[in-house]
């Protein structure tokens, strides 16, 4: 297998180049991150798949959980045997899909990195939600991932055609594929995404297809598959792991844990880009700064359906609270560095004394 066939391109090839020309990394091979398991990591090479942990160096100059490694990262490894490696560096990342991470704290989450396609899997069932594929839409904003919506399950489902122009008016610019992975119908829509070298990433709640997409692109049973609930047409986890699996006709499928709530990691410039038609009409409003709730002449009230505009406003409104969270914790962060400076300048002098 070739790096190229793995999604190895000019861009990883360059930041490889520099780090091993930097003396840290003489010697080193790259690989790619196709599953995660705690403090484990497989990692293809050309030479094969290597079991690698964080090397304790690399390990004690992260800052954040949000740079270790991702599925779908390229990594700088050192081997230590035939097939065991440690990870000295994760190369720079040409995208990654990400959302807040459980938890009071708010923290990046990598999803996928290195994607070139997001897969936003719906089933057209109960499951089916335009506010839902909203978000999700808008994390593909932020990560610079080509998103395409998939409506699954349209061999049982009503109103297909009704369903796919509804996603249409939401996101003009956005592919809509209705498919049925059991049936096989609309598979083919998906395969000019799926180029070699090219990565495209499943994103969707739990039971909407999509291990039952991923084995129908396969060709065979590559993820365990399971039924829903017919009482509320959702499924457990089938995945419970992000698990990057090549296609044999190049291309790589990242799938992912099914996601019950999508906890948005996003900046208001991919919100401005998801409700382009709220931007377009907020042009019209009387006062620059009007927030399109209770002004008058607001020209986006009556123009924009109103559960669009007010998941526009949760959204909005969302964001504005993670920024605040994010910005207090900095804060908090820079206070501490400059209180252990000076308790470290305090003990020098006091030392220095005696």
């Amino acid at each position: 297998m070739r790096l190229e066939d793995l999604g190895w391109n000019d861009f990883f090839a360059s930041k490889f180049t520099t780090y091993r020309t930097s003396g840290e990394g003489a010697g080193g091979i790259a690989g790619r991150v196709c599953e995660q398991h705690r403090d484990l990591y497989r990692v293809l090479t050309v030479s094969g798949e290597v079991v690698a942990n964080v090397s304790g160096r690399f390990r004690g100059e992260i800052q954040r959980a949000a740079d270790l490694p991702a599925v779908g990262d390229w990594v700088a490894l050192r081997m230590r045997e035939a097939s065991r490696a440690a990870i000295q560096r994760v190369l720079p990342r040409e995208s990654q899909l990400s959302r807040r991470a459980a938890g009071a704290r708010a923290e990046e989450q990598i999803i996928a990195a290195n994607v070139d396609t997001v897969f936003i899997v719906t089933a057209m069932d109960a499951d089916f939600s335009l506010r839902r594929i909203e978000r999700y839409l808008l994390q593909a904003h932020d990560s610079g991932v080509r998103p395409v919506v998939v409506l699954s399950k349209s061999d049982i489902a009503d109103d297909v055609e009704g369903k796919r122009l509804a996603c249409t008016a939401i996101a003009p610019q956005t592919p809509v594929h209705a498919i049925s992975a059991a049936t096989r119908d609309g598979i083919e829509s998906l395969r000019p995404y799926l180029g070699r070298g090219q990565t495209a990433a499943f994103v969707g709640s739990s039971g909407v297809g999509k291990s039952t997409l991923v084995n129908a692109l396969f060709g065979t049973d590559v993820q365990v598959t399971r039924a829903v609930r017919r009482s509320d047409n959702k499924g457990r986890h089938t995945t419970t792991y992000r698990r990057l699996i090549p296609l044999p006709g190049g291309a790589l499928l990242l799938d992912t844990p099914g996601m019950r709530e999508v906890q948005l990691w996003a900046d208001e410039e991919a919100l401005d880009a998801m409700f382009d038609d709220v931007a377009a009409a907020a042009e019209g409003c009387r006062f620059r700064d009007c927030r399109h709730q209770q002004e008058p002449g607001c020209a986006v009230r009556g123009q924009i359906a109103d559960e669009r505009l007010q998941s526009f406003h949760k959204q909005q409104k969302e964001l504005a609270h993670l920024h605040r969270q994010t910005d207090m914790q900095a804060a908090q962060a820079e206070k501490r560095r400059w209180k252990a400076i000076h308790k470290h300048m305090r003990n020098f002098r006091s030392g220095g004394k005696g």
